[in-house]
């Protein structure tokens, strides 16, 4: 738009707007002539952030935003084609009348017209985010590319199209490897769809990983309670399902987690902890509720298998240094695994590096000299607390001993 029509735009948006939001303008104007960028586009983005901006978003993006778009933060200049992204619309129209489907204010004949309509609306969406993507594509605004790049992505992946969504990510890992410090906003967006990406695939420990690494990366009290339920849930269950998780250290310590803890999926967070201390009687009585996930149920039988090695890690953790001779008797035991299936669970854990030593196979026993460190419940304190004091106790005889059988060389 020619600047000459700027005021007249602002005015007609102004007057479009609702009473809350109609000095934003005047704002707007002012920082426009007097050529202050800064100000101007900080502007920008508090109002944007208001939802009573959101009809208005893409008109004033793509009429006046873009025409000072290289004077402004690229960064800034990304966020608010984002937010005016959500806006795009896909041009279906369809006439409102009773009794049909309801969803996102419209009226639908049936589910078929709704899906239709969204995909309609993330095609727009796409164009629209692809061509920012390619005007923020310069050697000095990489950050910026990468920023938008990671959304494109996202919509590709709502689109189902993941071959795509994964090209784009890969791009951003390559961009965001090169670089020796970025904005913690691109870190998020790129680990917050790499994470989705993984999900979608069912890539648990890939998944996981990225989850964690965008919770990182922003302050939790920005995501509504019901992603955050939903994000606990999902990690919750991806480190239960995944063949390379046995340590749920992070997210154990990670307040994302006690958001399940007054609601339904309570039960998802208890098992994780009787998976940490390895703890079959509380797993029984847990194990009823695996029928709620579609995941946890296809791999129950994995599940025990896995908290029987978490038992086996508990069990050489109980015990002191000196006294990690397990016979395989004791494991069965302790692990409820049958006798002729000791060697291989124990293998199991060797392999996976929760502990480390070896197999007596004549003699039935295994020697272990390390187990994997865990994050510890209150009761797991408590007994290495006992130990600790034990094993004061042994130093404090052993010094007696000493003094009383040293006498004549201490007085010498």
């Amino acid at each position: 738009m020619e600047s000459s029509k700027i005021p007249d735009f602002l005015a007609e948006q102004q007057a479009q707007g609702s009473p809350e939001t109609q000095t934003y303008f005047l704002t707007f104007e002012d920082f426009w002539e007097r050529k202050l960028w800064h100000q101007l586009t900080d502007a920008l983005v508090e109002f944007f952030r208001r939802p009573e901006s959101a009809p208005q978003r893409l008109a004033i993006f793509k009429t006046f935003v873009l025409s000072f778009a290289d004077r402004i933060n690229q960064l800034k200049f990304v966020a608010l084609g984002l937010m005016a992204s959500t806006e795009c619309a896909g041009g279906l129209e369809f006439t409102p009348f009773e009794g049909k489907y309801l969803r996102f204010e419209f009226l639908f004949e049936s589910i078929t017209d709704l899906f239709s309509w969204m995909a309609a609306d993330d095609q727009e969406r796409l164009a629209f985010l692809t061509s920012l993507a390619d005007k923020v594509d310069k050697p000095d605004t990489q950050d910026a590319h990468v920023y938008a790049l990671a959304d494109v992505a996202n919509v590709k992946l709502r689109l189902q199209d993941l071959d795509g969504a994964q090209k784009d990510l890969a791009s951003c890992q390559q961009v965001l490897d090169s670089f020796d410090a970025v904005e913690t906003v691109v870190h998020a967006s790129f680990y917050k769809v790499n994470a989705d990406y993984y999900h979608a695939k069912e890539e648990f420990a890939s998944f996981y990983k990225n989850a964690l690494l965008y919770l990182a990366c922003i302050d939790l009290k920005d995501l509504p309670e019901s992603e955050r339920a939903s994000r606990a849930y999902n990690l919750s269950v991806a480190a239960l399902v995944s063949d390379s998780i046995y340590n749920f250290g992070e997210l154990l310590l990670h307040p994302i987690l006690d958001t399940l803890t007054n609601s339904p999926h309570n039960w998802l967070r208890e098992l994780l902890f009787t998976f940490n201390r390895g703890d079959l009687a509380a797993y029984d009585v847990l194990a009823g509720n695996i029928s709620k996930n579609k995941l946890l149920e296809a791999h129950r039988v994995f599940l025990y298998q896995k908290i029987s090695l978490a038992a086996l890690t508990e069990m050489v953790f109980r015990r002191p240094p000196h006294d990690r001779s397990l016979a395989f008797q004791a494991i069965a035991t302790e692990t409820k695994v049958l006798p002729d299936e000791i060697e291989h669970l124990v293998m199991k854990a060797l392999s996976l590096g929760l502990l480390r030593g070896s197999i007596d196979q004549v003699a039935q026993v295994a020697q272990i000299h390390w187990v994997q460190p865990k994050v510890l419940d209150l009761k797991q304190i408590d007994g290495m607390r006992n130990r600790l004091k034990d094993w004061d106790a042994g130093v404090n005889q052993l010094g007696h001993w000493i003094e009383g059988v040293g006498k004549d060389v201490w007085a010498a």
